[in-house]
């Protein structure tokens, strides 16, 4: 591999017309730059300039050695410019994995980058179940809740919140929980991964009963679960709100993404009074100071957009 830095100074040398011209532009000694061509020299077993006090003149050897080194030069100069580039001007492609839903919160949080950088693309990769960050060529993935064991590098960007909701219709039709106790007699709605499995003795079939566990905290700030009957389920979040906004049941949602839906009556706050734990918003990268200008400003993007994620108001 030293043969190659080799050519490449020789090349630079004749580009530059000296070797402390060279020297200068690869920030070396000329006393370095003339070891080098010697050690060349030595190592093909040829002369490849002729040097003297004003000025180097290429030998046979050299004037059909050099194209070939000009070409190494360049190719090394190229990919310097290359590695600049994605350093300080994003473009090619970003790709972000995110859960459901979130492509509402990435849209917006990288539409001025996306506008200003118009080199850059952008894919999306939505799905609430955990993508392989490495084989599916990952820059950035947000994560909801705790993590698992990773080396990929953690910012949390925010909390959200959550709170339970019902639509108009369902609460006409069943009535209006005013406290914990009476959420047992309700129809729930559920993400499948929060649901399991509960046998009872009394049911007649060997169905087990699908239930989840609502975490609440109490008046002292201590968190409690209280195990509810789940009648309906579904793999994503955007499909719960729908399903809540149809009337199918009581769920509960990430405030962000139904506050437009509570300040247009789809929805209405269930228990408004009770504390609900939030779930820690976090965004990944490989490395904890990324190189790459696309992936620094989406950094910085999304970290902006997030801190004015909107939080719950106790009149909705």
């Amino acid at each position: 591999m030293n043969d190659l830095k080799h050519y490449a100074v020789f090349a630079e040398v004749v580009a530059s017309g000296s070797m402390s011209a060279a020297a200068r532009k690869l920030n070396m000694t000329p006393s370095a730059v003339s070891q080098i061509i010697s050690m060349l020299e030595r190592q093909s077993g040829v002369s490849l300039l002729r040097r003297s006090t004003r000025k180097l003149v290429l030998t046979e050897a050299g004037e059909r050695c050099y194209p070939h080194c000009l070409r190494l030069l360049e190719a090394r100069n190229a990919a310097a410019a290359s590695l600049e580039h994605a350093r300080d001007a994003p473009g090619g492609e970003l790709r972000i994995a995110a859960p459901l839903g979130f492509g509402a919160y990435v849209a917006p949080a990288l539409a001025p980058l996306l506008a200003e950088w118009p080199q850059l693309r952008l894919s999306l990769l939505v799905d609430d179940e955990l993508t392989d960050l490495v084989a599916s060529r990952i820059d950035l993935a947000l994560r909801v809740g705790s993590l698992p064991d990773s080396s990929w590098v953690g910012r949390k960007l925010g909390d959200m919140e959550t709170v339970l909701c019902a639509s108009p219709a369902y609460l006409e039709r069943w009535g209006t929980p005013q406290f914990t106790d009476a959420l047992y007699q309700h129809h729930w709605l559920a993400l499948m991964n929060e649901v399991q499995l509960r046998a009872t003795p009394d049911r007649i079939d060997d169905n087990p009963l699908p239930t989840f566990q609502l975490p609440v905290m109490d008046e002292n700030n201590r968190l409690e679960k209280i195990t509810l009957t789940v009648r309906t389920t579904t793999t994503n979040q955007t499909a719960l709100r729908q399903m809540c906004e149809q009337g199918a049941g009581i769920a509960r949602l990430f405030y962000p993404d139904v506050r437009a839906a509570l300040e247009q009556g789809l929805l209405i706050k269930v228990l408004p009074n009770i504390q609900l734990p939030s779930y820690p918003l976090t965004l990944l990268t490989s490395e904890r100071n990324p190189g790459q200008a696309k992936i620094r400003l989406a950094v910085s993007a999304l970290t902006a957009f997030f801190s004015f994620l909107p939080k719950k108001k106790p009149s909705l």
